[in-house]
């Protein structure tokens, strides 16, 4: 079975699994959502992590395409297009457009001041950025539990009374600017035909990483 399907069955069932148990509903009840706005936002996390919208190409510094295994053939939906010495840089709907609006939305109906929210998401941004590796030919790979853990904390420390929509924000942004943006000089050395801010969608780690913050903190 290929990697990544193999990645997207795990979390999927992760994500069932918190549904079973109740926790998204936790989850989203601290940030203030129902249940219906809450499974609006994970349906719309989850559709657009299948689209990826173009911003820019850069040239390769290196040709680091890899052989497609004859197995991975089998399974189109995840192939990757073929590597041809550029890598488009594109932002994934799922993974940064919809975390990012809905940060929007928590900072505009929560008594969060500005400069606690930039200060939660600058630390984590930072934490992301040193424990963030480059995948050749595939990405940028960060350990899933580190960055909600760091969002949590600091979100504690920085502003006890709203850290859950203070973990969320510092959480999610944190990753897509820690990750992403501040690793966008390791794009050309990856070797992969496409670069997504917010990654595979909803679950790269930025949707799972600000509903993680959320429940620990």
């Amino acid at each position: 079975m290929p990697p990544r399907l193999l990645i997207f069955i795990a979390a999927l069932a992760f994500v069932v699994g918190l549904i079973q148990f109740g926790l998204i509903d936790i989850a989203f009840d601290k940030l203030g959502l129902s249940s219906r706005s809450a499974y609006l936002l994970l349906i719309c996390t989850l559709g657009g992590s299948m689209i990826n919208l173009p911003l820019f190409t850069l040239d390769a510094d290196v040709d680091a395409a890899r052989a497609m295994s004859p197995k991975l053939q089998r399974w189109p939906l995840f192939r990757p297009p073929p590597f041809t010495g550029k890598t488009l840089v594109a932002i994934n709907v799922g993974g940064a457009v919809v975390p990012i609006s809905f940060s929007l939305y928590l900072l505009a109906h929560s008594p969060l001041g500005l400069v606690r929210t930039t200060l939660a998401v600058v630390l984590v941004s930072l934490v992301v950025h040193l424990i963030s590796r480059p995948i050749p030919g595939r990405g940028i790979g960060v350990p899933m539990l580190i960055a909600p853990l760091a969002a949590a904390v600091i979100a504690t420390m920085l502003d006890p009374q709203e850290r859950a929509p203070l973990a969320y924000i510092g959480g999610t942004l944190g990753v897509l600017i820690g990750a992403d943006l501040m690793r966008l000089k390791d794009i050309r050395g990856l070797g992969a035909p496409i670069a997504s801010i917010g990654g595979g969608g909803s679950f790269d780690g930025v949707f799972l990483t600000g509903l993680i913050a959320v429940l620990l903190a």
